[in-house]
């Protein structure tokens, strides 16, 4: 199979039929052998009765329908382990994306070799409560990873198999996942400025929540990138640093009381200083220590409950 096209979503069972006719005529235009998984992150509308439809009527229209709502991330990760085409392409369901770009997503996927294409909407039409937070967030992903990309979250993207094969997405991570990619050790990626439409159903799930949950994913990115596989380097470097300083301060403390016989030592506020100083950085290299032991024996994946397939 050439292509795969997985699609996270949430109460959007108006735009389905559209977006999932949009599709199919541009993969057979193309003469592109595909598969369209939908993956229905615990929608409570008529969004999973669509599916179930479309994929009666279409073999190559399948459906994953989640147990309860888990975020895009888990939506995303579900769908990248069903699917089968030697390119994955994903996109939002809102019709905000467009199918148009499939096909030259396709083949710089393809022919040109990159391992991920990510789409950058440089002019939007989402409300400023969602566009500057998005500036903000790129931003720092910029400078954070080193990775030059203007549109770190834009839905669009295209895959080499491999590269969702390699990665787990959880969290808010699904804005991240050119890093988390670039961690993998997936290189060439690039980008390509896409069309962005207006809304045409619904309304945006994006909220405050997102905006604190991606803050803090931001902040882990940093540290799994860096340090994800090998805690101890961070936290047995941090208390190996101030342990030390601690117990210079607790040899000079006892140089001055014993070898100049200076009284009432254990008085000095620096006393206190250097005995904290010890304590907190065994501590940090105690935790370093457990960190590294959990990250050797834990599983990488995270299950989540799929209470219905179809197609698949």
């Amino acid at each position: 199979m050439n292509l795969s096209l997985v699609i996270p979503l949430l109460n959007e069972e108006e735009s389905l039929p559209e977006l999932s006719d949009w599709i199919v005529r541009v993969c057979n235009a193309n003469n592109v052998s595909y598969e369209i998984i939908f993956v229905d992150d615990g929608s409570n509308d008529g969004s999973w009765k669509k599916i179930e439809h479309l994929s009666g009527k279409n073999p190559n229209v399948k459906g994953v329908r989640m147990r309860r709502n888990y975020g895009k991330s888990a939506a995303l990760q579900t769908g990248f382990e069903a699917a089968q085409g030697d390119v994955v392409i994903t996109m939002d369901a809102d019709l905000q994306d467009s199918p148009d770009e499939i096909p030259d997503l396709y083949k710089l996927i393809s022919l040109d070799g990159f391992d991920l294409i990510s789409g950058w909407k440089k002019k939007r039409y989402d409300p400023i409560t969602k566009t500057l937070p998005t500036k903000l967030f790129n931003w720092a992903t910029r400078k954070m990873s080193g990775i030059q990309l203007h549109d770190f979250n834009c839905g669009l993207k295209a895959y080499k198999k491999e590269v969702v094969k390699n990665i787990d997405v959880y969290g808010e991570m699904h804005r991240y996942i050119p890093v988390l990619a670039g961690w993998a050790g997936f290189r060439k990626i690039g980008e390509m400025e896409v069309h962005h439409q207006k809304r045409k159903y619904g309304t945006t799930k994006f909220g405050l929540e997102r905006f604190i949950n991606g803050f803090l994913d931001l902040l882990s990115i940093g540290f799994v990138t860096k340090f994800g596989k090998r805690p101890m380097h961070l936290f047995g470097l941090l208390g190996t640093v101030i342990f030390f300083f601690g117990f210079v301060i607790a040899c000079h403390l006892a140089y001055l009381k014993f070898a100049l016989h200076i009284p009432k030592m254990t008085d000095r506020p620096l006393f206190y200083f250097g005995l904290l100083a010890m304590i907190v950085g065994t501590q940090l290299f105690l935790t370093g220590f457990i960190a590294e032991l959990i990250v050797r024996h834990s599983s990488d994946k995270h299950k989540y409950q799929i209470e219905k397939r179809v197609g698949l």
